[in-house]
């Protein structure tokens, strides 16, 4: 068939339009949402003070302002078609109805720490739904137990617990600007989970707002959803307004410890020693290994200029409930290898630690954990894996000239056992318990912009992660849902979505993901909280699902059935 000149010259006009178009269309969805908020809300709520169109100045502002990986602030970034900023509870209800009514699907972000954007990007027409504004924090010290709204950042839940009580503290992530609404409806790991688990392990009630616009608590929404709501990912069921969580105790006096190890210090013996006493040592101790690649400068005692040298420095971070004194028992006893001395220890309050672990000079005053601004301003990606037999000497060595070879990637060792032993696979949606010896993060981080740096990083990462295959767990190699990595596979919520769902959902939830598809059915079967990585519902809503998705693109459609017209 031979096209003309003038089909080419309509197709770029179309295409033009459709970029035009777009903008208007963004305008016509900011004035339904506002009209459809108003409608749904309290009379003394002016709308249009929580709604943020593409057209507005602040626009831009709102958007980047907890987009923590700058992967995902670039001019080809899609974009959403309006930002909802809710104030208070029953405007997430609203937002839910109009979104619904509207046809526009929502991402939902609390913290914007997903690694791989997935609370505020998407292929489709969406909307954020920010939370940012809802972070209160009621602390009860008398019943140990804290209300946290999903907005709220793992900084100011610490600060607040401090401020009422030097002896209670919670387990959870070791970053502060981390939101509570994804943190914890995804698991919830940090640095006392050998003695207290997860934070999920310390839900004890939620509140969530259904695919209806319903406001749900423990009771209304039944025991299936709260389990599923404790580990499987909140954004797949609803919108997470709070959680209550159950407080620890924590001693007056803690300890941490950085002690450094290269290869030529006998890193490689003392991390062989320490995958088998990781996960059986006094589940006081938590060890964080950072396995780095390097380069030294080396003169082999000649008196020549300094050569440098590549290598691998392993660092082993400690965190200890308890004095310095009886750590020093526990290490002499079970971990000499390390050569740990009284002088590597610092004692501190757990407060303290939380800044010490946030990587704040010893100085620094705790206020600085309500700051919600994060200075990173690197490229990233990060993935995860499961190590569940120790890995050989020989195998280690092999490992060292790997990094070494790739130059740039590192990787980051967590500790096992423990508390972690004793919960049941089951219990909650997060499967990763007894068995592991400890859990990998991989990561690579840079600095220079633009495409071919992204595919020169993210390709050094992906064959770091393909080296290990041999030395994780299998079957399916499991990850870890808070490392958000899309490279496990992604959902295209189509006719396939149950069998691309349950690829990554494996993964992440090993036997726990068909418990959450019966969940997802049941609450949400027409599949309108979903996004690339969500819990897909049973197959036979699939045609409902397609139905929905072809209202949402219908003005894209719309021009490539007449560029397909003019074809034929």
């Amino acid at each position: 068939m031979e096209i003309s000149g003038s089909f080419f010259a309509l197709i770029f006009l179309l295409l033009g339009f459709q970029i035009i178009s777009s903008y208007a269309t963004s305008d016509s969805i900011y004035d339904k949402f506002v009209q459809c908020l108003s409608s749904h809300s309290s009379p003394s709520l002016q709308a249009s003070s929580i709604v943020y169109g593409q057209t507005n100045s602040s626009f831009t502002t709102v958007l980047r302002s907890y987009i923590r990986n700058p992967r995902f602030i670039t001019s080809s970034t899609p974009k959403p078609m309006i930002i909802v900023t809710p104030t208070d509870e029953s405007q997430v209800s609203a937002a839910v109805i109009c979104s619904r009514d509207i046809g526009i699907q929502p991402r939902i972000r609390s913290g914007g720490h997903d690694y791989d954007g997935l609370s505020y990007i998407s292929d489709v027409p969406f909307f954020i739904l920010d939370m940012f504004n809802l972070r209160s924090i009621n602390v009860n010290i008398k019943d140990e137990t804290a209300w946290v709204q999903a907005g709220a950042t793992l900084g100011e839940l610490y600060y607040r617990i401090w401020e009422k009580s030097r002896v209670h503290g919670f387990p959870a992530g070791i970053c502060p600007t981390v939101g509570v609404g994804g943190h914890l409806s995804g698991g919830g790991y940090g640095n006392m989970l050998r003695k207290y688990g997860l934070s999920v392990d310390h839900i004890v009630d939620a509140k969530i707002v259904n695919v209806n616009g319903t406001i749900l608590d423990r009771d209304s929404m039944g025991e299936d959803l709260f389990w599923a709501i404790r580990g499987g990912g909140g954004a797949s069921f609803g919108v997470i307004l709070s959680y209550k969580v159950k407080l620890v105790g924590v001693p007056g006096t803690v300890t941490v410890f950085r002690v450094e190890k290269t290869l030529a210090e006998n890193a490689t013996d003392i991390l062989y020693q320490w995958q088998h006493i990781t996960d059986k040592i006094d589940s006081d101790l938590f060890m964080r290994l950072l396995v780095q690649p390097i380069t030294v400068k080396s003169n082999n005692g000649s008196t020549k200029a300094k050569k440098s040298q590549k290598t691998v420095r392993i660092t082993f971070i400690g965190m200890f409930l308890g004095d310095s004194t009886r750590l020093m028992s526990v290490m002499n006893k079970d971990f000499p290898e390390l050569g740990l001395k009284k002088e590597d220890c610092k004692e501190m309050s757990w407060i303290e630690s939380v800044l010490y672990w946030a990587n704040f000079d010893n100085s620094t005053s705790a206020d600085v954990l309500l700051n919600r601004t994060s200075d990173s301003a690197t490229f990233l990606k990060r993935k995860s894996d499961y190590v569940q037999k120790p890995i050989s000497k020989t195998d280690l060595e092999g490992l060292w000239k790997k990094l070494i070879e790739l130059g740039k990637p590192g990787m980051v060792f967590n500790s096992y056992g423990g508390r972690m032993n004793e919960i049941p696979a089951s219990e909650t949606p997060f499967p990763h318990r007894a068995g592991n010896i400890f859990k990998i993060q991989y990561s690579v981080n840079w600095h220079e912009e633009g495409a071919e740096a992204d595919k020169k990083y993210l390709n050094l990462i992906r064959e770091l992660y393909s080296y290990m295959t041999p030395f994780v767990s299998n079957f399916p190699r499991a990850s870890y849902l808070n490392y958000r990595d899309i490279d496990i596979g992604i959902n295209h919520n189509g006719k396939d979505s149950y069998q691309e769902g349950k690829v990554y959902g494996e993964k992440y939830f090993l036997n726990n993901f068909d418990r959450l598809v019966k969940v997802k059915t049941a609450v949400d079967p027409q599949d309108f909280f979903r996004y690339e990585q969500s819990i897909p519902p049973l197959p036979y809503s699939g045609e409902i699902r397609a139905s929905t998705a072809r209202s949402l693109l219908g003005y894209k459609n719309n021009i490539w059935f007449l560029i397909i017209h003019v074809v034929h």
